[in-house]
């Protein structure tokens, strides 16, 4: 059976996501030894977010723009961007990206290409997430706390996360590489089953829409 999974490089419906709920997923292996001490290893580097879009449906409308959405995916069968109404840009979410806000690197006069990332916390217990969906137009970077512009020293892959700088415009050795930016999360459906009622809606009673993070 051929796999025609892809990635839909579309965004969720913005009105529902503002109102959707959710957040980031960990696994964890928890062993309780003899002693009573505890052992804990987590499964996986990264956190896998989910979501209920259900509970951004305001009107019919939004109803309506959820179910065509969901038929152009082909329920689960392809990924697309959503807007984390919570977690959505390289700051906090009220405040306007600026190109000191993350550390994505330190030059050696030599490499040309750095991940977005988002740091949370501090020193050695920090976490360093990857953002590999930026919204295009949002990226602004640094060099040694200069802005520099973008499509004159950098390019940016909308679709990896990755900057590029371009020739002539190389980082210089320890230079720091800093970037602010707005970005979505790629996911998909985790149901390929969307059951409404127009009655049940009309009474506040909203369906449950079910949204896992992907790599992708």
């Amino acid at each position: 059976m051929t796999d025609l999974s892809t990635f839909h490089d579309v965004v969720f419906p913005i009105a529902v996501s503002f109102g959707a709920t959710g957040g980031p997923e960990r696994r964890n292996e928890i062993v309780e030894l003899m002693s009573g001490r505890e052992t804990r290893n987590a499964r996986f580097a990264h956190a896998r977010r989910r979501y209920d879009a259900g509970t951004g449906l305001r009107s019919t409308d939004d109803l309506y723009d959820v179910l065509a959405f969901f038929e152009a995916r082909r329920g689960s069968l392809h990924a697309f961007r959503f807007r984390d109404p919570f977690d959505m840009t390289s700051g906090r979410p009220e405040a306007e990206p600026t190109p000191l806000d993350q550390p994505i690197g330190a030059g050696d006069g030599e490499t040309a290409t750095f991940q977005l990332a988002k740091t949370y916390g501090d020193g050695a217990d920090a976490y360093v997430r990857p953002v590999t969906r930026p919204v295009a137009g949002s990226v602004r970077v640094a060099v040694g706390g200069e802005e520099v512009g973008e499509g004159v020293a950098f390019m940016v892959d909308a679709a990896t996360g990755v900057v590029t700088f371009l020739p002539g415009h190389v980082p210089g050795e320890g230079t720091a590489v800093t970037a602010g930016f707005a970005f979505h999360v790629p996911v998909r459906f985790d149901t390929d089953r969307i059951e409404a009622s127009l009655a049940s809606f009309r009474a506040g009673t909203v369906p449950t829409i079910p949204l896992v993070e992907v790599v992708a």
